[in-house]
């Protein structure tokens, strides 16, 4: 496996860990950790395919981190105006 493999392997990785932890009820799907774990997995596989040159994935997982962003995002500001 070269360095691009590794990229791929550890974005994916990140993401089955936050949809497994889902399905076992240890993370919500609007809790910090879900979203982190979306963000980074999603940005970290979006490299991967940017390395690799397949647009496809490049567009998919470059709008899961963008989505995960968003909720980042509106979980900050919730968090802010709860404050």
């Amino acid at each position: 496996m070269n360095y691009i493999d590794w990229t791929g392997f550890i974005g994916v990785t990140l993401l089955l860990v936050a949809f497994f932890l889902n399905l076992k009820d240890k993370i919500k799907t609007d809790s910090l950790s879900y979203l982190l774990l979306n963000f980074m997995g999603a940005g970290i596989a979006c490299l991967a395919s940017v390395l690799l040159n397949y647009i496809p994935f490049v567009i998919l997982e470059g709008c899961w981190a963008l989505v995960s962003a968003v909720g980042l995002v509106k979980l900050a500001t919730k968090n802010k105006v709860s404050s």
